[in-house]
């Protein structure tokens, strides 16, 4: 559902529920901002707007004020309105860590708001509560915005994408179901308009934007679709591990000398050594080399190169 329809939709439910009268059609039209112009286009949208409240559980009541007047609506608070929360300490606790799983902005409004009417019903979901408890969902991957609203308003997407041993990004293009998070990394599950079936990608290995490639409601997620069962059939198998090789400062990246092979080469120049370690996922490993910044240098592989020099370069920019 697009901003625009769920702002109207909303403004009508407010609208309606602040009226002791039933409103005619004219005086919504008049009272909720979003409508068009026209009468006639104002009376097909409005039309649908009444089967959608009516199909999310909205009570919508038709009746007139007088028997000589128009037919209008409203939404009474007692059918509208649900019954009392009743949530134990523990359970008004693990919502308040819920809301502190998502800190990016696409998430954090709706955690926020949940919490505000907790609050406003008397409940405390304090997200503080338990200091020693500090869940993250980290979503780092610039394309997770994107995408997560794609999924939402059901559009299709294109983006550059750089498979694993690939020396430059494909555009793909995607018809999104879902966004998975598994074990600490983002997949987007849908059908690969380029190959023609089902696929998975992973968004740490997304690069440029991404970009929208039709209107909203287009996509269509076949019935019976689990986009989690997808994630970990196509994320299953062991990952093949490989070795970097790697310039670091002296008494520098102590977290990547941990990592290092037994029997590494030592010094390299004066004031670097040389170290080998091991790892399976560029995208994750690049993150981590980058945040050493220029205490370390990649040799080898060139597909881990390239991948920190991009990230760095973003940070700059």
């Amino acid at each position: 559902m697009s901003k625009q329809k769920t702002e109207r939709l909303l403004s009508l439910v407010v609208c309606l529920l602040s009226s002791r009268r039933y409103l005619t059609a004219g005086q919504i039209r008049e009272a909720v901002p979003g409508y068009p112009q026209s009468f006639e286009a104002f009376k097909r949208m409005f039309e649908r707007d009444k089967d959608e409240l009516r199909e999310l559980g909205i009570p919508l009541e038709t009746g007139t004020n007088a028997p000589d007047e128009e037919a209008g609506y409203r939404i009474p608070p007692q059918a509208y309105e649900l019954p009392e929360i009743m949530l134990e300490p523990d359970e008004a606790a693990v919502l308040g860590l819920a809301a502190k799983v998502w800190q990016r902005a696409e998430l954090a409004g709706a955690a926020a708001g949940g919490l505000l009417k907790l609050r406003a019903a008397g409940i405390e979901a304090d997200e503080t509560a338990r200091p020693g408890i500090e869940p993250r969902l980290a979503t780092e991957d610039a394309a997770f915005g994107p995408l997560w609203r794609a999924v939402r308003d059901r559009r299709p997407v294109a983006f550059g994408y750089r498979a694993a041993g690939r020396p430059a990004a494909q555009e793909r293009h995607l018809e999104p179901w879902g966004v998975v998070n598994r074990h600490a990394r983002w997949y987007v599950v849908g059908f690969d308009r380029d190959r023609g079936e089902e696929r998975v990608f992973r968004l740490s290995r997304i690069e440029g934007e991404v970009t929208f490639t039709g209107p909203n409601g287009t996509v269509v997620v076949p019935a019976g679709t689990d986009v989690r069962k997808s994630v970990r059939d196509w994320d299953g198998a062991p990952p093949a591990m490989r070795t970097a090789e790697l310039k670091i400062r002296s008494g520098a990246g102590f977290g990547l000398r941990r990592r290092a092979e037994p029997g590494t080469p030592g010094e390299a120049e004066a004031g670097w050594d040389l170290v080998r370690t091991s790892f399976s996922d560029v995208g994750w490993y690049a993150d981590y080399i980058a945040s050493f910044g220029d205490d370390v240098v990649v040799l080898e592989p060139v597909d881990l190169r390239e991948s920190v020099i991009r990230k760095l370069k973003g940070v700059l920019a």
